[in-house]
């Protein structure tokens, strides 16, 4: 017969459980029903029991805290009360896999309600490839540890990791909230905390090269134009489209004037239609769907960003999307060599709006409201900036002497 005792579960208690040749329990005389199982290869696994018969897996420690037992444990416990047999106990389809949530509930819903719902369901099933065939309800914070483990050793970016389990958690939000799941299971699991501290923003020398580049780009684009339509007409061949010779000679010259005056991400900027945008009030409306924190915003446009947007519509026409195109990164790398500037990226042209403002006296949390933060953290990267600014300011007082 297993031994038992019974003690107020604390993480010293537990770490100096003592490892014997027989499995043990530990029961919790906090919540009762609550037992901790050491077995004798040392793991310590978190039950709930209910019923002289029933009981259930919920954690290991110390991936899952006491405190997280604790909770499940009496929403498990109300469960039974409530109802007899808890939601967690009772029998699932065998077919009640994640890939089956995954194919069957989630893409559905993702690919109606959100702008990158096929891309995130893709990504959750390259990143949990050995999970997708087993029971959803298996998946716990010991599993997920070693997975994380796994992805680090094999050398991908600590970044990339938390992107692909905030993608997993969320996922399993939804499971939760549609009764697949009766409580989440990686509600312990915290993402890592890494370093977003890199603010690549355009100098005033390189944000002049970086027009001027623009600028040559459309005026070589455009004569291209006109010569290629010169050699077709003289062969009786169908024309291209006529560019304005004050015009765009594409899409990323107005992309990237938008995005330095906005702000906006690359994907809200592909998202954004002419219907969101209200020329007379001088703003734009980032769409819930489109927006990263899922919350829509408007974007105020000032007077380079009106003209430029005006001048691509008359070019283009007002339906539809602003920017229709997919990808951008051909031709931003051919701009950047044009221009002479290197280790620049089109999302650092949302670090150059949030810097210049800061440089110039906005304070932080307009900013913030601007970026479309969640909270103020992310834009605290930009709060040096300020005082940096000052500071150059005062050593010109000195130079001036």
């Amino acid at each position: 017969m297993a031994t038992r005792n019974r003690k107020k579960l604390s993480p010293d208690s537990l770490t100096r459980a003592p490892i014997l040749t027989r499995r043990y329990r530990i029961w919790d005389t906090t919540v009762p029903g609550l037992f901790v199982s050491v077995q004798p290869t040392g793991v310590k696994s978190f039950y709930v029991q209910w019923s002289r018969g029933g009981s259930k897996s919920i954690g290991k420690f110390p991936a899952m805290t006491i405190e997280s037992a604790r909770t499940q444990a009496r929403a498990i416990l109300n469960d039974a009360t409530e109802h007899g047999t808890p939601e967690v106990a009772k029998r699932r389809p065998k077919g009640s896999t994640l890939r089956t949530f995954l194919d069957k509930d989630l893409e559905p819903w993702a690919v109606a309600h959100r702008k990158w719902g096929a891309g995130s369901i893709k990504r959750i099933k390259s990143a949990f490839a050995d999970r997708l065939d087993k029971p959803l309800s298996d998946l716990n914070a010991w599993v997920i540890e070693k997975w994380r483990s796994r992805r680090l050793k094999a050398g991908i970016a600590e970044g990339t990791v938390n992107r692909e389990l905030a993608g997993l958690k969320s996922a399993l939000a939804k499971a939760v909230e549609w009764g697949a799941l009766a409580a989440h299971p990686l509600s312990t699991v915290k993402l890592r905390q890494v370093d977003n501290a890199r603010v690549r923003y355009l100098s005033l020398d390189e944000e002049k090269r970086l027009r001027a580049a623009l600028v040559q780009r459309d005026r070589e684009g455009i004569a291209g134009r006109n010569r290629g339509n010169a050699h077709r007409a003289s062969r009786g061949m169908e024309l291209l489209p006529r560019l304005p010779s004050r015009g765009y000679c594409d899409h990323l010259t107005p992309m990237v004037l938008t995005a330095l005056n906005t702000g906006l991400r690359r994907g809200e900027l592909t998202a954004l239609k002419w219907s969101d945008i209200n020329f007379t009030a001088k703003r734009l409306l980032v769409r819930a769907a489109a927006a990263k924190s899922g919350k829509s915003r408007y974007v105020p446009l000032n007077k380079e960003a009106v003209d430029a947007l005006t001048r691509w519509q008359r070019q283009t026409g007002a339906t539809g999307l602003v920017f229709n195109v997919r990808d951008v990164k051909t031709a931003w790398h051919a701009l950047m060599a044009g221009a002479r500037i290197e280790g620049f990226n089109f999302h650092d042209l949302r670090h150059s709006f949030a810097s210049g403002l800061v440089m110039v006296g906005v304070d932080l949390n307009t900013v913030r409201e601007l970026l479309g933060h969640a909270d103020l953290k992310m834009t605290l990267r930009y709060s040096h900036l300020a005082q940096e600014h000052k500071q150059s300011a005062v050593e010109k007082l000195m130079a001036a002497r």
